[in-house]
């Protein structure tokens, strides 16, 4: 009786933990869309995803990516500075969080992006931009912002409707969690 007082609990958690229990918590803390299956963009099928997006800078820090194949207007601006706060909000580990624009063909406009959004990497999306746009849950809307960790896992998802506040809240869990960038 001594023994089972000790080895049962031992024996419930490896089998929860192994999966062969049916039973997963219903209850979630993160306000993003947790993307599963987790894809890696370096091994996703075309070598090249992430060429533009790592460089000596990057290599090690978490990206915030906002997709836009059109040209930047209004939901654009508030996207991009959404980015901005939040990245701002994260406060003393905002280093670790690099915030990458996707465009497509038409340019945006720099003298804004250089006064308004100063440290924002701008690449034109070549693929990755309409991979992305495959990923994205497909019951949320299109223009929302996709949190990619350093070793290039596309981890999150944010619907463009969601209140910073709770994002910030989720990348900052993470970033806490997260050993590596």
């Amino acid at each position: 009786m001594i023994a089972a007082v000790f080895i049962g609990p031992l024996l419930v958690a490896s089998l929860i933990y192994s999966g062969n229990v049916g039973w997963q918590p219903i209850g979630r803390t993160n306000n993003g869309r947790l993307l599963t299956p987790i894809v890696n963009l370096d091994e996703a099928g075309d070598a090249d995803l992430l060429s533009g997006l790592t460089d000596g800078e990057t290599d090690k820090q978490w990206l915030l990516i906002y997709v836009d194949s059109a040209e930047c207007r209004e939901s654009c601006r508030e996207a991009l500075y959404r980015m901005r706060q939040s990245r701002l909000m994260l406060g003393k580990t905002m280093n670790r969080l690099k915030r990458v624009f996707l465009h497509g063909a038409s340019a945006p406009d720099t003298v804004f992006l250089d006064q308004q959004h100063r440290g924002l990497i701008t690449i034109n999306h070549n693929g990755i931009g309409d991979f992305l746009l495959k990923r994205r849950p497909q019951d949320l809307p299109v223009g929302g912002l996709y949190l990619v960790d350093p070793l290039g896992n596309l981890v999150m998802y944010f619907d463009a409707e969601l209140d910073p506040r709770d994002m910030v809240s989720d990348i900052k869990h993470l970033l806490k969690l997260s050993r590596i960038g």
